[in-house]
């Protein structure tokens, strides 16, 4: 057997021994399910992994329709936008990401810069990044309903604040397979937005994504993919992916989310050089029904910006006494 098909399968055979942790909901960065498309939002290290540059533009609507029991909407949309590259004379690569979330109440936006550095390590590269940016956090006390009020919570009005954050992360990739690891808010600023009796606190969430793609007949590959989520690493959530494409144009895969949803993935590229690239998936939930609705929606567009090369045709000069 390949050792790197090998490797990833101990890796999640070893995850599949946690999966009777508790299942969390102190899951506070944004969830997609596009994640093997979008490393760098989760890993500051896959800032510039692929050559030349690309940008990538995502929407998610989560638990479409939903309403709180008040008949107020609350469904998490999200929306991403993210740039990476590389240098060419130094073995660095950077990225700047930025996020909207709201989620009931809350709007949370980040814009963060990434830097990576990569090395050769054994047959393969180790790329060590980190990021930095700020996270701003708002709440709309108008649409917030806690279960018990306090005279000291404004009933109206809007609140912000902004708070720097950092992260750092690795990523070991040798041929088609990759495997990282991260940590998101080190810092992990605390909002109280102005009230003793509010204490929103961003925790560190930390993550392990792996993959290999699986070159087959016919210009046939499969792409299987995992990625692991923890809070504080004291709680883990699951994501895991088989992703097939045809010709580099055309894709379809399925997902698995543990104790959430399921979902297909679909994608096909555009242009003549596949540079330009639409995604979509569709999420069916299956748990935590009774206080969700049954599904969510999520699209992406990625450009990949064709590189610039120039090229001088040698032009041959004839004289009398010599010629190159």
């Amino acid at each position: 057997m390949n050792k790197r098909i090998y490797l990833l399968t101990c890796v999640m055979i070893g995850m599949a021994f946690f999966l009777e942790l508790p299942e969390a909901s102190a899951q506070q960065d944004a969830q997609f399910t596009h994640y093997m498309n979008n490393g760098m939002f989760y890993n500051a290290a896959f800032a510039g992994k692929d050559e030349g540059y690309s940008i990538t533009a995502l929407h998610r609507s989560q638990w479409l329709n939903y309403s709180t029991s008040s008949g107020a909407g609350g469904a998490p949309t999200t929306q991403l936008i993210s740039f990476s590259g590389r240098l060419k004379s130094l073995p660095v690569g950077f990225g700047l990401v930025a996020v909207n979330d709201q989620i009931g109440p809350f709007s949370n936006q980040e814009v963060n810069l990434s830097l990576a550095y990569k090395l050769r390590l054994g047959r393969g590269n180790l790329r060590i990044g980190a990021s930095g940016g700020f996270f701003s956090s708002t709440i709309r006390f108008d649409e917030f309903s806690p279960v018990n009020p306090d005279p000291s919570i404004p009933s109206a009005g809007d609140e912000n604040q902004m708070k720097p954050q950092a992260s750092i992360g690795l990523l070991y990739e040798q041929g088609n397979f990759y495997l990282g690891l991260s940590s998101r808010h080190l810092n992990e600023p605390a909002f109280d937005f102005g009230s003793g009796s509010l204490d929103n606190q961003l925790e560190n969430h930390n993550y392990l994504m792996a993959g290999y793609k699986i070159n087959t007949f016919a210009q046939f590959s499969v792409e299987p993919s995992m990625l692991v989520k923890s809070v504080g690493l004291n709680n883990f959530s699951y994501d895991f992916s088989v992703i097939g494409t045809y010709n580099k144009k055309v894709s379809l895969g399925m997902a698995y989310r543990l104790e959430e949803s399921a979902s297909v993935l679909v994608g096909y590229s555009l242009l003549k050089d596949n540079s330009l690239r639409l995604g979509y998936a569709f999420d069916l939930v299956v748990g935590g029904v009774q206080a969700k609705t049954p599904t969510s929606h999520e699209f992406m567009l990625t450009y990949n910006i064709p590189q610039v090369s120039k090229q001088f045709d040698r032009i041959i000069q004839r004289t009398p006494r010599y010629r190159f």
